[in-house]
Parts: C-alpha cells; sequence; structure tokens
C-alpha cells in the first residue's frame, strides 16, 4: 500500500512544527525551506489540518501556523485519517457491499489484518515520538560527521 504525497507532506509539516515549537507560529515558507517542499502545495495542504483542529492559523507580522495541541496528544492514525481517509488497503475492508464476495472471502480478511497492523503501528506513535526519533537520527549524523 502506497500513501500519498498529501500524508508524506503532511506529517513532514507537522514533524517540523513538533521540532520548532519554541518558535511559534512558524511561516509556512520556513517550513517549506527546511522541509524542502513546494510552498504552493503546503499553502493547500494545511486546510484539512487547520479544520481537524491539529494546526492553526495565525495572519499578518509574525503570523504562520502552529500545532493547536500538544504533540503527545496528536496521533499518526489521526493525521493520516484526515489526509488520507480510510486506511484500508482495499475498499472492501470498509464497504463489504464493495464486493460480492466480501462475506466469503479470505483475502478480504488478509487486508482488514493488513489495515489492523497499520492502525495499531500509527496509534501507538505520536508527533512527539516522531519529533524525538528525528532528534535521534540528527545527532547520530552530527556524531558521524565529526568522526
Amino acid at each position: 500500500m502506497k500513501l500519498s504525497t498529501k500524508t508524506a507532506y503532511g506529517v513532514r509539516v507537522l514533524l517540523d512544527l513538533a521540532l520548532h515549537r519554541a518558535e511559534e507560529p512558524v511561516p509556512l515558507r520556513d517550513i517549506a525551506r527546511r522541509q524542502e517542499l513546494p510552498l504552493p502545495y503546503l499553502e493547500r495542504l494545511i486546510a484539512p489540518l487547520v479544520a481537524a483542529g491539529i494546526v492553526r492559523t495565525k495572519r499578518g507580522v509574525g503570523g504562520g501556523i502552529y500545532l493547536a495541541r500538544d504533540p503527545a496528544e496528536i496521533r499518526l492514525d489521526e493525521v493520516i485519517r484526515i489526509l488520507e481517509g480510510s486506511l484500508a488497503p482495499m475498499e472492501c475492508v470498509d464497504d463489504p457491499g464493495a464486493c460480492a464476495r466480501s462475506r466469503f472471502c479470505a483475502v478480504r480478511d488478509l487486508w482488514a489484518e493488513v489495515r489492523e497492523a497499520m492502525v495499531q503501528v500509527l496509534a501507538s506513535t505520536t508527533l512527539r515520538d516522531l519529533a524525538e526519533r528525528q532528534r535521534e537520527k540528527e545527532q547520530l549524523e552530527a556524531a558521524m560527521y565529526y568522526i
């Protein structure tokens, strides 16, 4: 299963906000530069995150976007559902009526297990967890640079 660019970029934006929390609000152009993402795409991307209450915006001088909640309270399954919709790899998992075979199909059961595995990993990972992982990787990279 492949997630869309919207999800990949959206998670990177939220990670950037979690890492730069002391600088809130953060201009979107700064996030675009740091994450090497196209600014026009990010401008459209944040709308569903604002609507869902994940981020807030501030206009004017000193404006930008910022997390509406603590990173420890933002689970990645929630973010991906906002940006992507269902985590089911096949339509029949969410809608058994999509296929006449759904009721007796072992393959559908497999897809349901795949969805549940993804949900478990993503639901047990918060934005704070992801930020901690990123900081560890940056420390490791810095240490490797000096060797």
